[in-house]
């Protein structure tokens, strides 16, 4: 028995309604379709014949939520230039063209797989248990850190200290050097607080650069003192707990995919400068998801000004950082004493009583002597010995002033 084709079945189905005198739904029922399917194959047989009885596409005459060709085109244009802009990005840039009218997010992303320049399956979802958390002002708080990979043409890697307005998202640090020590960190942290001005937290990680809390002993680095000096609470992250900055380590992702830290720059200061530029776009033309596609400077910028503790005590970067002893054979140092009340400076382990304990000394050191301060107070004077012995001598100090003003320069010998 040969098998019959669908434009025959068809066919047959037509001649029972049209010669046999059999009702449209009897041979609907018999043919297992809907009584309108039947009444179609009519209307096609007598449009057409027997050829209209042939299977047709399924496909849609019109597509009304279809994205245009031009669009579509836009689209691919935007997404090659600049590889790390997603859906929300391009349908912001579309809006901002003048496209009208602007396609959906789901369509743009459908129109990303469908052209191959977007892996469906690298995508990640985001971890629930995380939650975003922002400051309600800015100044309030800023989240800084050291990242590298900044090449130059001789050779040598630079690092930049970085920093974000925890509420704004703003930049207030990209301040590039070729060696990660506290002098050149905390001078771009004064760059900072010159331009901007004093916030009211300061949030890092645990770097050798930002604390020494974790030295043994413990002592007070330049990052801490100058934060104390102004005012400003130094806050901590938990080791090993890089989500607590995470506002600062997107702000890295950022700088490497859209600035390109992979390529190499001619030198330092053609790096800075470039650096500077990207930045300014970052905070005044670049749209951030977070803050619901507005610039980091609108939210900056506008209350900045109403929030921001002036600053009480301006970071001096001259030669003269301490106050005047007197005397030009010696150097200032801080160091934080212990729980103990002992302090080590040069090898040496100097124990000033519980009554120091946990609090910032300053270290007049000579040559031959050390002369330990509790603010304007002479704790102890004691003489050098690279033996180890101890010699204490009580003496007139040189006269401080109260005023301490903050240097970069501070060397942590």
């Amino acid at each position: 028995m040969r098998e019959l084709s669908v434009t025959e079945q068809r066919y047959q189905a037509v001649l029972a309604v049209i010669s046999d005198g059999e009702t449209v739904s009897s041979v609907a029922a018999r043919y297992g379709v809907h009584r309108k399917t039947v009444h179609g194959w009519l209307a096609r047989y007598e449009a057409e014949g027997l050829e209209g009885l042939a299977d047709r596409s399924h496909r849609p005459r019109s597509c009304p939520h279809q994205i245009d060709a031009d669009v579509e085109a836009a689209i691919a244009t935007m997404r090659s230039a600049h590889p790390g802009w997603g859906p929300r990005r391009l349908v912001f840039e579309l809006a901002r063209a003048g496209v009208d009218p602007v396609p959906s997010e789901s369509a743009v992303y459908r129109c990303l797989v469908r052209l191959n320049l977007i892996d469906p399956s690298g995508r990640r979802r985001r971890d629930r248990k995380w939650k975003r958390w922002e400051r309600g002002l800015p100044m309030e708080l800023w989240q800084m850190d050291v990242v590298g990979g900044f090449v130059l043409a001789d050779g040598r890697r630079a690092k930049a200290l970085t920093g974000v307005d925890d509420h704004s998202r703003f930049c207030v640090s990209a301040h590039l050097m070729l060696r990660e020590s506290s002098p050149n960190v905390c001078e771009g942290l004064s760059l900072a607080l010159g331009t901007y001005g004093v916030p009211g937290q300061i949030l890092t990680d645990n770097g050798k650069v930002f604390t020494g809390r974790y030295n043994r002993p413990p002592v007070e680095v330049l990052f801490d003192r100058i934060c104390r000096e102004n005012g400003i609470e130094h806050l901590h992250t938990q080791p090993r707990s890089p989500t607590t900055t995470g506002k600062i380590e997107r702000f890295h992702r950022a700088l490497r995919t859209e600035f390109r830290t992979d390529r190499t720059f001619p030198d330092l200061a053609t790096a800075q400068g470039e650096l500077d530029e990207w930045v300014h776009g970052y905070n005044h033309d670049r749209p951030h998801q977070a803050l619901d596609m507005a610039v980091p400077a609108a939210r900056f910028l506008t209350v900045r000004d109403a929030a921001v503790t002036p600053l009480r005590r301006p970071v001096d970067t001259g030669a003269a950082h301490r106050p005047d002893t007197g005397r030009s054979d010696g150097t200032w140092i801080t160091r934080r004493a212990s729980a103990v009340g002992v302090v080590c400076v040069s090898w040496q382990q100097v124990c000033l009583g519980v009554a120091a304990a946990g609090r910032p000394i300053d270290v007049w050191v000579t040559e031959s002597v050390l002369q330990f301060y509790d603010g304007d107070q002479l704790l102890r004077t004691q003489k050098r010995d690279s033996t180890g012995e101890v010699r204490v001598k009580r003496s007139q100090a040189p006269q401080r002033r109260s005023t301490v003003t903050t240097s970069v320069t501070d060397q942590p010998n």
